[in-house]
Formats: structure tokens, sequence, C-alpha cells
């Protein structure tokens, strides 16, 4: 108990918090990447991402904390990538992403400029089925992978060049959570990693999750509000990407 101790004064600084109101919600983060193509460069002019969790048409959602722009597509490979914006959305399943296109989309072609025609990308959006079911208090990684070599169609022999997407969407979980009940309910919890704390509040019933942790060992915290109370703790807990660690109901026992 020293040793949870002395971490929490340590990792103070590090300390983010997660409410309750947050605990129904997943968070999804979209990237940009690229397969090589046989060109000076290939840019993209990205001026909406929207997702789609519903059935039906009314359920787009522009990402967040967005970077839309130009992009050269040919500098987004051998692991290099764009972060293009994150959302939340509520536990349950993702459907379909679409990339709204602008005018600027441009190829060059031995140090030659080229508009590059985009048939209904602008319009109504390049849309891409995604499927997949996402579960609240993991962030998810959505990378959007654009083939280059497939996706750039010469137009006859006019010289110009049509941008017709060959896209594929690789959906993966990048953190995971840990979630429980302390008793009594009113409590702050922490999950520490070496120099890194996360932490959160229980709900007036005990529960509490705390979300968005990289995968690996965490020790957790209990500390009781009722300073009657001796906090508690729990030594290595696992954490595992695309999942809830659902941790033993703590009981704080009376000084």
């Amino acid at each position: 108990m020293k040793y949870l101790a002395s971490l929490l004064i340590i990792s103070a600084a590090f300390v983010w918090s997660c409410s309750s109101e947050e605990m129904g919600s997943a968070k999804v983060q979209v990237v940009l990447v690229d397969a090589p193509g046989d060109y000076d460069a290939v840019n993209i002019d990205i001026q909406d991402v929207q997702v789609n969790s519903g059935a039906d048409s009314s359920g787009w959602v522009s990402l967040e904390s967005a970077s839309m722009g130009v992009y050269d597509l040919l500098k987004l490979t051998n692991g290099e990538e764009a972060f293009l914006g994150e959302v939340e959305l509520p536990g349950g399943s993702l459907s379909q992403i679409r990339l709204i296109l602008g005018s600027d989309n441009e190829l060059v072609v031995d140090s030659v400029a080229q508009q590059l025609t985009v048939p209904s990308g602008s319009q109504s959006g390049l849309k891409l089925n995604v499927n997949a079911d996402i579960v609240e208090g993991v962030t998810y990684k959505l990378v959007i992978d654009f083939d280059v070599a497939k996706s750039i169609v010469k137009a006859g022999n006019s010289g110009k060049y049509n941008l017709k997407p060959v896209i594929r969407a690789e959906f993966e979980a990048v953190t995971g959570a840990i979630a429980g009940v302390v008793s009594p309910a009113d409590a702050m919890i922490y999950a520490i990693q070496g120099s890194d704390t996360a932490s959160t509040y229980s709900s007036e019933s005990g529960e509490y999750m705390i979300r968005a942790l990289s995968p690996g060992a965490y020790d957790i915290s209990a500390i009781p509000a009722d300073t009657s109370y001796l906090m508690s703790g729990v030594m290595a807990v696992d954490v595992q990407a695309g999942t809830i660690t659902e941790m033993d109901s703590i009981k704080f026992e009376l000084k």
C-alpha cells in the first residue's frame, strides 16, 4: 500500500479523469495511409470525414478535432499516417464511413501537375462499409488505406486522369478498459503504469470504468471519500486491447 501511495504522489501531474457520463461511449480515431503508386505526387482534397453507427442515412456524424485539407498520399507509406480526427460513439456498432472530397485533387506525373477528376466523391462522398462492433470504454483506430496504383485511371487518349478510389478500411482496437464496483460508493480510482496515471470517480452506485488504457499491467488504487475507511489496491491488473477487464468488487475497510 505504501508503494501505491507513493506512485500516486509521483504521478499526480499525469492524471486525467473519465467521468461516469463517458462510460457509455467508445472512441474511434481515423487515420489515412497509402499503398504506393508510380507517380510523383497524388494530392487528395479531403473536406470532411463522417461515420455512421446507425442503419440509415440519418446517422452520419462528422469527426471531431478534424484535420481536413490536401494530403499527398505518396507520403503516407512505410508506416507514415495522417490523423484525420476522432469521434465519440455509443457502444454498439459502426456501419459505414465516408470521405467528402473537395475540388483540389491533383496528380503529378514526370513533374507535371494534372487535375484529377472525381466522378461522384465530392457530392455524396466515398462510402466504405465497416460493420464492426465497438465496445464502450475502448479506443479504436480505423485505418483508411488508398491503393493509389488502382485508384488512378487514365481517361483514354485524352491525357487526363480520373480518381476512382480503391480503398479498404481496417478496424482495430488500440486500447482497453478496467471496470468494477467499490463499496462504499463514493471513491476515486486510479490505474497506474510506470509514471502515468489514469483516474475516474465512482458513480452513485459504486460503479467505475477507466478507459482508453494502453495494453499492459496496471496497479489499481481506490481511495474512499470517507476518510474513516482505508484505501485499497490491486497489483498487476492485465489490460488487453479491445476488452474491458472486469475487477472483483472492492470493499473498503474501516480504519
